[in-house]
């Protein structure tokens, strides 16, 4: 072992004899491994991302939105007024009873909660900005998980009564209450005064403009009974003179609020009296039969009108995390190209050191050197830059994954596998095209060595 570490002492001499050729020769690895850890740190952060939104959407959870009528789609049916096949495509739209009806006949099914969505003013103190209000069963923030910062959530009196309270988000808080603790303080939203009974935990997340993926943007909203928001705010729902003079008739019966002579009016016009429900089933494996139950189930209580529109956002997400999964195992595949790249470059560099170093090799050999001596000691020289570039791109990699992350706000997480990884490939490829130079020059006769010019 000690003529070993000779041979390697040599070989680390002859790299600090040759310094910018040895560190030209290691870019090919440094660049690689930099590439691989910055890549594969860009993979973890997308990960990441997916699962943090696959909390937020729930475990097992099916969306039933609204699809909202054609004003004139509504008015062309109309025209027939003694037909009866119109008056059966009367749909009440999304409504409590369908909640209800979810909750007492799918056997499937272990919550389920409506939701429905106001978008206004909140005042506090003077200070007036725009908000969204969300009535909700208490069974929402389970479903969504949504823990609690402070306070408490609705009770079932709360829910049931459809008393003024509510839950707010972090910033909403952090923004009327920047000094103070919210809990059992008033905000006034809209016309009504609701009093503030729990904040919720900041969600550290980026998810602006992914609502519509069934995903909770919950820092600025503020969150109400469902109850409350009917009574209080907004009902659909209800028939009101409004309502009647926009009413289409249709024999004895009338389509609310479908249609409006003035063009300038014609707008679809929301008669669901809810925004959202959010079904959660017990097992992942029973959310295409109850998808598909749901959708008889409704169109049935809609007459056959298909005015809803059912969808599943983990499965959604897990394509779209399968989509970038592929999508990093082919940028990783392309880095790796340049790790291979540098290994190519050390084996010719090694080639012709070879042939710059025939003399010493043979002076080496003449003077008692093994063969083996000779493979160890170009061996090492290929390991010694292959490690070394290995280290440096590792340090570029981790940098270049931070200033991914701060200019281009993409989240990037460096695993230590990662790193382990890229630092035992450098030191495979050094291993690998090192030892071809170091058998040749092994191979050298003594006598031809020496006499060679």
């Amino acid at each position: 072992m000690k003529r070993y570490f000779h041979d390697i002492g040599i070989a680390f001499e002859a790299i600090l004899s040759n310094k910018l050729r040895s560190i030209l020769t290691a870019l090919g690895i440094i660049f690689g491994v930099a590439a691989v850890i910055s890549m594969l740190a860009i993979g973890n952060g997308a990960r990441q991302e997916i699962l943090e939104q696959m909390k937020m959407v729930g475990v097992n959870n099916i969306l039933i939105t609204p699809i909202v009528m054609a004003d004139k789609q509504n008015s062309d049916e109309s025209t027939d007024a003694g037909s009866d096949k119109d008056k059966k495509k009367f749909s009440p739209g999304l409504t409590l009873l369908d909640v209800q009806s979810i909750r007492e006949v799918v056997p499937t099914v272990q919550q389920v909660c409506p939701e429905i969505s106001l978008n206004s003013f909140v005042i506090q103190n003077g200070l007036r900005k725009p908000a969204k209000i969300i009535g909700v069963g208490r069974e929402y923030f389970t479903m969504y998980n949504m823990p609690l910062d402070q306070g408490m959530m609705f009770d079932e009196q709360q829910d049931e009564d459809g008393l003024p309270v509510c839950v707010i988000g972090a910033n909403i808080a952090s923004r009327f209450f920047p000094k103070s603790s919210p809990i059992n303080q008033y905000i006034k939203f809209g016309s009504i005064w609701l009093k503030v009974i729990g904040v919720l935990k900041k969600n550290m997340v980026n998810v602006s403009g992914m609502e519509s993926t069934g995903i909770n943007v919950q820092n600025d909203n503020i969150f109400v009974p469902v109850k409350t928001m009917l009574l209080r705010f907004e009902n659909r729902a209800l028939v009101n003179s409004k309502k009647l003079q926009n009413a289409v008739v249709v024999g004895n019966g009338f389509f609310v609020g479908v249609f409006s002579n003035d063009p300038n009016k014609n707008k679809n016009t929301n008669y669901h009296q809810l925004d959202k429900i959010v079904v959660q089933v017990k097992e992942t494996e029973q959310l295409d039969a109850t998808t598909e139950v749901l959708s008889r189930m409704l169109t049935r209580r809609h007459a056959g009108v298909h005015d809803f529109e059912i969808t599943v956002p983990e499965l959604l997400l897990k394509q779209q995390q399968r989509t970038k999964d592929i999508f990093n195992i082919v940028l990783g595949a392309i880095a790796s190209i340049s790790l291979v790249v540098g290994g190519i470059g050390i084996m010719n560099i090694m080639f012709a050191t070879v042939m710059e170093r025939i003399k010493e090799i043979g002076t080496r050999m003449a003077i008692g050197a093994k063969k083996m001596d000779i493979v160890v000691q170009f061996l090492s020289e290929a390991v010694l830059i292959s490690v070394s570039g290995g280290l440096i791109g590792v340090i570029l990699g981790v940098v270049l994954s931070m200033l991914i992350t701060k200019f281009s706000g993409i989240l990037t997480i460096v695993s230590i596998g990662s790193v382990v990884l890229s630092f035992f490939v450098s030191v495979s490829i050094g291993i690998i095209f090192g030892y071809s130079p170091a058998k040749r020059a092994s191979e050298k006769d003594p006598i031809e060595s020496l006499r060679y010019e």
